[in-house]
């Protein structure tokens, strides 16, 4: 038997315009897209994709966590070869800063809709 990871989903009140988003910050590509469901691809592969489904009712989790908060399931990590550039091009498309930052090379920030994600130098 062989298995491998297809892909990422998250949810959305909006996945088009999430999309949008990840699509400007990782450079892939659309390649399914309707308002309740948007998939990206790497240029240079098919598979592990990242996905966006539809969900009208979506609760950000906090951060940094704490009991009785809505808590985060999951984030994603993307390398980046300059830290403080990297940040403000996020920024720039939308994305806050975290002001808990628990790492020196590492960035904790928010896409527009809510969801933890982490820029990080090689080595991190």
């Amino acid at each position: 038997m062989t298995t491998s990871l297809g892909s990422l989903v998250l949810g959305t009140p909006d996945p088009p315009a999430l999309a949008s988003f990840y699509r400007e910050l990782l450079g892939w590509q659309v390649v399914e897209s309707d308002p309740e469901w948007v998939r990206l691809r790497s240029p240079e592969q098919e598979r592990p994709g990242l996905s966006f489904q539809r969900e009208a009712d979506h609760t950000p989790p906090v951060w940094p966590q704490r009991p009785g908060a809505q808590q985060m399931q999951a984030h994603l990590d993307v390398e980046v070869d300059d830290l403080a550039a990297e940040t403000e091009r996020a920024c720039g498309l939308g994305a806050t800063l975290e002001r808990h930052q628990p790492q020196e090379d590492v960035r904790v920030l928010r896409d527009p809709h809510g969801h933890p994600f982490c820029l990080y130098l090689p080595g991190a």
